[in-house]
């Protein structure tokens, strides 16, 4: 799951704590490092949000695209 280490990378690239995304999410901070570690899976809502939020494609939190702005079907 690649994306679980994108998650920690993005994260910690703005400078932001698990608690300051978890309340991005609407989530606990215990939650969002469940998603974090793999534990959990990211739901797609917040897979959403977190897109927004960092100004990147899901294809790129996904592991799926090189270039954050980029999706699949544009590579």
């Amino acid at each position: 799951m690649v994306y679980i280490k994108m998650l920690r990378d993005l994260r910690e690239d703005h400078d932001k704590t698990q608690q300051e995304i978890a309340e991005i999410l609407g989530t606990s901070q215990t939650m969002y490092a469940r998603y974090e570690r793999g534990a959990n899976e990211l739901p797609l809502h917040h897979l959403i949000t977190l897109c927004r939020y960092y100004r990147v494609s899901a294809d790129y939190i996904l592991g799926l695209a090189e270039d954050p702005k980029t999706s699949v079907k544009e590579q």
